[in-house]
C-alpha cells in the first residue's frame, strides 16, 4: 500500500492517548452505610491507583478509530491493483523545431543547437513519436513522423544526428510564428492514432532573438493540449551590429555628388559602441578607401552617407567593429536611370499652349528612376521603323493615313499600347483600321451644358490610383464635348469609364498581345477640363506603367525574395552568374547574399534581412504576448520522472478512493464504541459501584 499524503501518518501517535488515559485513570473510595464512628480514631484517607487495564475492548475500539482516521487522511492506494489507462499508458508526440536562420551562424550557436536537439531526442521513449523540423522563412521536416516510426528504435537518434550534421544555417530570416503554427498543426492533425489524448510537446531550439517574426501567432488558435518548451542557445559573443541600405529620397538633388546612405544598427546587448563602415575591396579583404568611423550606442542606429567611388565599380560595403561578421557585408547594385520614349501623332506645334501635345509633354514623368521623352510626328508624315520600335506608348489625336495606321496596328499586335483620343468624328476611319474593322460608328456629341465622368471602373490600372474615396471624385472635371462611339463588332471591348449620360468615355480594346485605349474626349481645354485637373498627371503615369511595367526597376532584394518575371524572363530555372564566383542555379529564388547577373543582363544585389541583425534575446513574455503558451524551460529529466510518478499516484488514488472506506469504518467503530461504553457504565452501576469518568479526579 502507498500513501498520497504520508505526512498525515504522524497523527498515528495520537493512538497513545487512550492508552495513557487508561493507565493513569484513578478511582474514588467506595462509600458504605455505617454506625457512629465517634469512638474510632481518625486516619488519613487512602487513594488507590490501578496498574491494570480495565475495559480493554473499549480501549481497542478507540485506538482503532484514531488509526482508521489517520489512514483516511493519508489517502492510501494500491499502485498495482488497477491498470493505468491515462497519460502513463499514452505515448508522447514531439516536434523538435531547429532554427537554421542566418543569425544561427554566430559563433557556437549551431554546435549547441545540434547538441540540444540530440539530447531531447535521447530522452524520448521507444513508444513515443517524434519529428524534427528546421525553419527559417518556412518550416520543413528534416525527419518526419513516418520516417521516425519506420526506423529501428536503436537507429532513430542516429538518423536525426546524421541529418543534422549535413545541415547548416542558411541566410534566410526566421518566421518563428509560422514555424510554431506548422509544428502545432503537425502534432494535432492526422489519423485517429494521432488524435489520441497523449502528451504533445514542441521543443524549440533557437537563439530566440528579438528580430524573430511572430506576427502570425495572434490569429492562430493555439491547441490546449500542445506544450511549448524552450531550448535556448547562446552565442559565444554578444556584440553584433548590422548594416542596411536606405533608399534615396525622391527629392534628392540629382546634381549633387552621388552617395549611398546606409544604416548601422547595434544590438541592444552589445558591449561595443565604436564601428567603421566603408566601401570594401572586391574580395572583402579590406577597405578600398578611407572608412567612416561611427558611434552607435547599444540598441540604437545611425545613418551614414558614403560617397560613391569615382570608378563606380565598388558594389560592397563593409562594417567592422563587432564580434560577428555574418551581417557585416552590404551589396549594392544602383539601378540605372531608365529612358523611355513615346510617339505622339498630332498636327499642332510645340508652342501651342492650348493643344493636347503641350499638356501631354508636361505630364510625362521625369524622376531619378525614369525619364520619358516625347517624339512628336505630323500625322501625314511617314514614320521611321526605328521610332516605332523604340516607343513604349503611342498617342494620337488626329486621323492617320492608312499606312501609318497599319504600322501602328502591327505594333499593337506585338504587345504595345496606344491611346487614341480623336478630336473629331472624322477619325472614325483610323479607328476602324487600328481595329481591323470595316467601319466604326463615331459621331459628335454636344451636351447642352457640360458632361461629366459618371460610372468609373476603379479596378482598371488607369484609375486604380484614385480608388481611395478621398480621390475618387471626378465630378469637378467638366467635359464640353465628346464623341459618341458604338461598340458593335469590337470583340473584348471593355468600357473603363462612362459619361454621366451613359455613353462610353474610355474604352479598352485588345489588339493581339497589345491594347488600344480609346478616349472619347480630348484632355485639352477646348474639349474638357481633364488636362488642368489634378487627375491628369497620375492618369498619364498609370497608363505608362500599365504599358511598360514598373517605373522603378528594383535592383535590391532580400534573401528569399522571388525575382519578378521582368528580370528572369519568365524562366523557372535561370542560370545566374555571381561575379567573382561560379555559375549557380538559383531559379528565381535568391538564397544567399551577393551580386547576381541574370540572362537578361540585369544586375541585382541580394542582402540579408535587417531583422537578422537584431540578435539580442527577446523579452521573456514575448511568445506569450503573441498567443503562444509562454516560454517554458526544458524540464529536468529526473524531476519530470518524479512529477509523472506523482501524477500517476494521484490518478490511482482518485480512482480507488480507499479513504471513503476508511472513514466509513471509522464511523462504524465509533458507533460500536459508544454502544459498548454505555453498556459498560450501566453494568458498573448495577453492580453497586459508581465509576468516575475516566481521567477525572475523585
Amino acid at each position: 500500500m502507498n500513501f498520497l499524503s504520508p505526512f498525515f501518518l504522524v497523527g498515528a501517535l495520537a493512538v497513545a492517548g487512550p492508552i495513557v488515559f487508561h493507565l493513569i485513570r484513578r478511582t474514588t473510595r467506595q462509600r458504605s452505610l455505617f454506625s457512629s464512628v465517634m469512638f474510632l480514631s481518625p486516619t488519613a484517607p487512602r487513594l488507590t491507583q490501578r496498574s491494570r487495564l480495565e475495559h480493554w475492548l473499549l480501549l481497542l475500539l478507540r485506538c482503532a478509530a484514531l488509526a482508521l482516521l489517520v489512514l483516511g487522511f493519508a489517502r492510501p492506494f494500491w499502485r498495482k491493483t488497477v491498470p493505468l489507462e491515462g497519460a502513463a499508458a499514452e505515448s508522447r508526440r514531439v516536434v523538435v523545431l531547429v532554427d537554421v536562420s542566418a543569425s544561427m551562424r554566430r559563433t557556437g550557436l549551431w554546435a549547441q543547437a545540434r547538441e540540444r536537439a540530440t539530447a531531447v531526442l535521447r530522452s524520448i521513449g521507444p513508444g513515443d513519436q517524434a519529428a524534427v523540423f528546421t525553419f527559417s522563412r518556412k518550416a520543413a521536416p528534416l525527419v518526419s513522423f513516418e520516417a521516425w516510426n519506420a526506423a529501428p528504435v536503436g537507429d532513430r537518434v542516429a538518423l536525426v544526428t546524421s541529418r543534422l550534421a549535413a545541415t547548416t544555417p542558411g541566410w534566410d530570416e526566421d518566421h518563428l510564428g509560422d514555424a510554431l503554427i506548422t509544428a502545432a498543426e503537425a502534432l494535432t492533425e492526422g489519423g485517429a492514432e494521432n488524435k489520441a489524448p497523449g502528451p504533445r510537446q514542441i521543443f524549440l531550439v533557437s537563439d530566440l532573438k528579438a528580430g524573430s517574426h511572430l506576427d502570425s501567432l495572434p490569429a492562430f488558435d493555439w491547441p490546449k493540449t500542445v506544450e511549448l518548451r524552450l531550448e535556448a542557445v547562446k552565442a559565444t559573443h554578444s556584440t553584433n551590429a548590422g548594416v542596411q541600405l536606405i533608399a534615396d529620397s525622391p527629392d534628392a538633388d540629382r546634381d549633387a555628388a552621388p552617395t549611398v546612405r546606409v544604416r548601422v544598427s547595434n544590438a541592444a546587448d552589445s558591449t561595443r559602441e565604436q564601428f567603421s563602415v566603408g566601401w570594401s575591396q572586391p574580395q572583402g579583404a579590406g577597405y578600398s578607401g578611407p572608412p567612416v568611423d561611427i558611434y552607435v550606442p547599444p540598441g540604437q542606429s545611425r545613418v551614414v552617407a558614403l560617397p560613391v567611388p569615382p570608378s563606380g565599380a565598388a558594389r560592397q560595403i563593409m562594417l567592422k567593429g563587432d564580434d560577428e561578421d555574418f551581417d557585416n557585408t552590404l551589396y549594392v547594385a544602383k539601378p540605372e536611370r531608365q529612358r523611355w520614349s513615346v510617339l505622339y501623332f498630332g498636327a499642332e506645334g510645340p508652342d501651342d499652349v492650348h493643344s493636347p501635345r503641350f499638356f501631354l509633354e508636361h505630364a510625362l514623368p521625369d524622376n531619378p528612376h525614369l525619364t520619358v521623352a516625347m517624339v512628336a510626328r505630323d500625322p501625314a508624315a511617314a514614320v521611321a521603323p526605328a521610332e516605332l520600335t523604340a516607343a513604349k506608348v503611342f498617342f494620337a489625336t488626329e486621323a492617320l493615313p492608312a499606312e501609318v495606321a497599319g504600322e501602328l496596328r502591327a505594333q499593337l499586335l506585338a504587345g504595345k499600347t496606344m491611346l487614341f483620343a480623336p478630336r473629331s468624328a472624322a477619325a472614325a476611319g483610323t479607328l476602324a483600321r487600328l481595329l481591323d474593322l470595316p467601319s466604326v460608328s463615331l459621331e459628335e456629341a454636344h451636351p447642352s451644358d457640360y458632361a461629366m465622368f459618371g460610372d468609373i471602373d476603379f479596378r482598371h490600372p488607369m484609375f486604380a490610383p484614385f480608388a481611395d474615396p478621398h480621390y475618387s471624385d471626378f465630378t469637378k472635371i467638366h467635359i464640353w464635348k465628346y464623341r459618341r462611339l458604338k461598340l458593335d463588332g469590337m470583340a473584348g471591348a471593355r468600357v473603363v469609364a462612362r459619361f454621366d449620360r451613359g455613353d462610353p468615355g474610355l474604352v479598352e480594346v485588345p489588339v493581339g498581345a497589345g491594347r488600344l485605349m480609346v478616349l472619347l474626349t480630348g484632355w485639352n481645354p477646348s474639349d474638357s477640363q481633364l488636362a488642368i485637373s489634378s487627375k491628369f498627371v497620375p492618369m498619364v503615369s498609370a497608363l505608362l506603367e500599365y504599358a511598360g511595367g514598373t517605373f522603378e526597376l528594383t535592383t535590391q532584394y532580400t534573401v528569399g525574395d522571388i525575382l519578378p518575371k521582368t528580370i528572369v524572363g519568365g524562366s523557372d530555372a535561370l542560370p545566374q552568374t555571381k561575379p567573382g564566383g561560379s555559375d549557380v542555379l538559383l531559379g528565381n529564388n535568391l538564397s544567399a547574399p551577393g551580386i547576381y547577373k541574370t540572362d537578361t543582363g540585369q544586375v541585382v544585389a541580394v542582402n540579408l534581412a535587417a531583422s537578422e541583425s537584431r540578435t539580442e534575446p527577446m523579452a521573456p513574455d514575448e511568445l506569450e504576448r503573441y498567443g503562444a503558451p509562454g516560454p517554458k524551460a526544458a524540464a529536468d529529466p529526473v524531476r519530470a520522472k518524479g512529477e509523472e510518478a506523482l501524477l500517476q499516484a494521484a490518478e490511482a488514488e482518485g480512482r480507488q478512493k480507499l479513504w471513503r472506506w476508511l472513514l466509513g469504518a471509522t464511523l462504524i467503530v465509533l458507533l460500536i464504541e459508544s454502544v459498548l461504553a454505555g453498556w459498560t457504565a450501566r453494568h458498573d452501576r448495577s453492580g453497586g459501584s459508581v465509576a468516575a469518568p475516566e481521567g477525572a479526579s475523585p
